[in-house]
């Protein structure tokens, strides 16, 4: 305990020592009546603050005791004791300041935050000669701080500077600045205020949030302020994934493996593995890049079909990423190909071989090797000038692949176009000949235009409505349509152009008629009653193929100075098996010739001779006779009637009755009487009919069969009809008609 020596007052007497063990205890002094009085008192922690014992006008105590009861909880504990100069501070109470003792006032020097809480004063005060006890508390309240943030970063992952996180994290920030009154945070990023508050949380943080964050401590009541800073690292990978490759190298015998995947912090670590893990692995570690990375292979070395990976790793990627290839040699060979460009005014030569990793690289050489372009890969182009040199000339493309030993390549020759088609073609008259002209295949298609010239050396176009054009791929036919003899015969002509020259072939067509018909013969020429129709009969006379009939006429009777009117077709198409044709549009007052002709498709035969119509024969027979019959049947319906009449009215007509029925004689009848007299009086008179007929039967039967007599043996009634000129007349004999009647009462 420190002490210190001072001169008593002259009123102290050596009682007031004895008090000193009841106050060192720290408790109240019991002192009947005592003043007691309490305050708040602030101070500020490391500077200096008092506490004084009563009011600042009061007398100082004579002696002085304080305690000190942390945030005015527990007990209290004694701080120091006076009396006048005599002060005593107890042990530990550095916790609270450099705490000193002048005239019972108790002073604080370098404040600190234990202090806070209630200071308890008891005190022998001198008045009026006597002491009095007085009491005072003081709630002391330490302002402090706020000290120095303490930042923490969750997920925790600290690096050397600062801390880091990944791309789309959510990052906490949580700031700790002990204060009383507490702190006011602020949070901010690159100097720019981004949060209020002791905890700032950060969704899914994006690449653009990455830098440094302060958190500012500010004690409102003290105005002060103290800050930290940390610097916080946004990792994020490259865009997409990384990607590999293979590369022909080191004039084709080696493989550049090349993997590449830019972008993303910090850049991504890649490295080659191949197939054989252990050994690849430790190859792979030594070859490790950032961003990209090559490994060159031995073609040699490496099998047909072998695979290589490349291995990414990141931060933000804990599972990292992945890309692969597999090196082979496409199957099969190179093929060659030719090409014009329009107008033929250069020559295109394309060599192709697709597939394969690395893929192949092409190059064209000729027949001496010499090097013509720049090598490609799959596909190699070569254009040449057409200045006529092309012709017969060979090249050949190579083709290489550091997985293939050795080289392939394919040859490709130019030549002029080369057709082939028969020499000669035969059709008959009026049918279509075909003349096909194709091209022959070659190893360098040009595409040659293939056209057509007729015997005349005119060119064949498409439209013209004799020929038919008909093209395909590599072939073009001519039609002839409706061939004629000998119009269509000759020499037709196919050619061929491309870039290099022509080719030209010629093609025989030969037209050949039809053979000729046999020849025709008139047989019957007749008009008709109205000569206005003609009915016409031929025959054929010897062999020959035919396909029809043609029939023409024309008038024969003419002024003399009018020239013969020609020939018209009264009739055509006529089937070959017809021989009779009715024609009819005739004009009765002109007389026609007619003549026939036998037709096989186009070739017709020689006509027939000429003739004229004959004129109708005379019909009156089958007129008379008609007449006749009729007649007969009238007059026959007309006596019966009057007979019957006569009959009936016996009483009436008596003498006409006994005309008919009763003639004078030896042989005359009585008179019939009743009915049954009647009756077999006419059965008597049918009996008598048919002698009278038969007598008349042999002269009617003489006279019909004597008209078929005088004209041709014909089963018809009418006379025969002459072949033709002028038609003959006969006289019909006379008709005799026998009528027999039988009239009954």
């Amino acid at each position: 305990m420190e002490r210190g020596r001072a001169a008593p007052p002259p009123w102290r007497g050596p009682w007031i020592l004895c008090l000193l063990p009841a106050l060192a205890g720290g408790q109240p002094l019991a002192a009947g009546e005592a003043a007691y009085e309490e305050w708040r008192a602030t101070g500020v922690r490391g500077r200096a603050v008092e506490l004084s014992c009563g009011p600042a006008a009061a007398a100082p105590p004579a002696v002085v005791f304080w305690s000190f009861t942390p945030r005015g909880e527990g007990l209290p504990r004694a701080v120091a004791v006076g009396s006048g100069r005599e002060v005593a501070v107890a042990p530990g109470t550095g916790m609270l300041g450099r705490v000193t003792l002048r005239n019972g006032t108790l002073e604080l020097r370098e404040l600190r935050v234990a202090a806070q809480g209630r200071f308890l004063c008891q005190g022998l005060f001198p008045e009026r000669g006597r002491l009095r006890v007085g009491y005072a508390a003081v709630l002391l309240r330490v302002l402090d701080g706020p000290d120095e943030p303490a930042i923490r970063v969750e997920p925790f992952s600290p690096e050397q500077g600062g801390f880091s996180a990944g791309e789309r994290e959510d990052v906490v920030l949580s700031c700790l600045a002990p204060s009383n009154p507490p702190s006011r945070y602020v949070w901010l990023h690159n100097g720019s205020q981004v949060h209020i508050g002791q905890t700032y949380v950060i969704t899914a943080i994006a690449r653009a949030q990455a830098g440094t964050y302060t958190c500012l401590a500010e004690n409102s009541h003290l105005q002060t302020r103290t800050q930290a800073t940390i610097v916080l690292t946004v990792y994020y990978p490259p865009a997409g994934s990384p990607s590999c490759s293979a590369l022909a190298s080191g004039d084709q015998q080696d493989v550049a493996l090349r993997c590449r995947w830019l972008g993303g912090f910090p850049l991504a670590r890649l490295r080659w593995v191949g197939p054989r893990e252990e050994e690849e692995e430790e190859e792979g570690l030594m070859g490790t890049s950032f961003s990209m990375a090559t490994r060159i292979q031995s073609g040699a070395a490496t099998r047909n079909g072998s695979s290589f990976s490349c291995l990414a790793s990141h931060p933000a990627l804990p599972q990292g990423a992945a890309c692969g290839t597999t090196l082979w040699v496409p199957s099969g060979s190179p093929t060659c190909a030719a090409a014009a460009t329009k107008g033929d005014e250069y020559v295109m030569l394309r060599c192709r071989w697709e597939g394969g990793t690395p893929l192949v690289t092409l190059r064209w050489r000729d027949t001496a090797g010499r090097a013509l372009g720049d090598p490609a890969p799959s596909t190699a182009v070569l254009v040449l000038s057409t200045d006529g040199s092309l012709g017969g000339r060979e090249f050949v493309c190579v083709a290489a692949h550091p997985l293939r030993a050795a080289a392939a390549e394919c040859r490709l020759r130019l030549e002029v176009p080369e057709l082939e088609a028969e020499s000669e073609v035969a059709v008959l008259e009026g049918g279509e000949a075909q003349l096909s002209c194709r091209q022959l295949g070659s190893n360098a298609d040009l595409g040659a235009t293939v056209a057509w010239y007729d015997p005349k050396e005119r060119e064949v176009t498409p439209g013209l409505a004799k020929y038919r054009l008909e093209q395909g791929e590599a072939w073009l036919n001519l039609t002839v349509r409706d061939a004629e003899w000998p119009g269509d015969s000759g020499i037709y002509r196919c050619t061929a152009t491309n870039a290099v020259g022509t080719a030209s072939l010629p093609v025989r067509l030969r037209v050949d008629r039809y053979p000729a018909p046999p020849n025709v013969t008139i047989s019957k020429l007749r008009y008709t009653r109205a000569r206005t129709e003609v009915r016409l009969e031929w025959r054929t006379q010897g062999a020959g193929n035919l396909t029809g009939f043609v029939v023409q006429r024309r008038q024969t009777k003419k002024p003399l100075r009018e020239t013969v009117s020609p020939w018209e077709t009264a009739a055509g198409d006529i089937e070959p098996h017809s021989r009779d044709r009715r024609l009819g549009g005739l004009d009765p007052a002109v007389l026609y010739a007619f003549r026939v002709l036998a037709v096989n498709h186009r070739t017709a035969g020689h006509p027939s001779e000429v003739q004229t119509p004959a004129e109708p024969p005379f019909e009156a027979y089958p007129a008379v006779t008609g007449a006749a019959v009729a007649g007969m049947l009238v007059a026959t319906a007309a006596s019966l009637l009057a007979v019957h009449c006569i009959a009936r009215h016996r009483e009436t007509l008596p003498r006409l009755h006994d005309l008919l029925f009763r003639t004078a004689g030896p042989g005359a009848q009585e008179p019939v009487g009743t009915a049954e007299d009647a009756e077999a009086a006419a059965a008597g008179e049918e009996e008598a009919v048919p002698a009278q007929g038969d007598s008349s039967a042999p002269s009617t039967a003489a006279g019909t069969e004597a008209a078929p007599a005088q004209g041709e043996p014909s089963a018809r009634s009418t006379a025969a009809e002459p072949l033709s000129a002028a038609p003959s007349t006969t006289d019909d004999p006379p008709v005799n008609v026998t009528i027999t009647v039988t009239a009954t009462p």
